[in-house]
């Protein structure tokens, strides 16, 4: 008596045969490019399209979130000699740390001081 064994793939959802439809918002020369690649290569692509848009979400957030916190901020406390484009950095000297408002001007790097550095914040 033979028996007979089925395996099943529980790693991966049942595929269907027909190719998948394509998102109405993509390009159609994406999609002509995207049916020309391998298995391998579209696997790469997924994973670094994934990726790209993890980053991107995330630096648009951080933008959105430092643009609307500093700039207000910023343009409170900017003397009138620094221009808004500064940022504000902490220099150590002699075992003491400041803020100092900091910016390019063409090759050279400008500091102007700002505060001492608050430990308690």
């Amino acid at each position: 008596m033979q028996s007979a064994i089925l395996l099943v793939n529980t790693r991966r959802p049942l595929m269907s045969y027909e190719p998948p439809t394509p998102p109405a918002e993509l390009p159609t020369e994406t999609v002509d490019t995207l049916n020309r690649f391998s298995p391998d290569q579209l696997q790469d692509v997924a994973r670094y399209a994934e990726a790209l848009a993890e980053h991107k979400a995330r630096k648009a957030r951080l933008k959105e979130e430092s643009d609307d916190d500093e700039i207000e901020e910023r343009l409170d406390d900017l003397p009138d000699d620094v221009p808004t484009k500064a940022t504000i950095t902490i220099k150590e000297i002699n075992d003491n740390r400041y803020y100092y408002w900091q910016w390019r001007e063409g090759e050279k790097v400008k500091s102007k001081y700002k505060s001492p550095v608050n430990p308690d914040e």
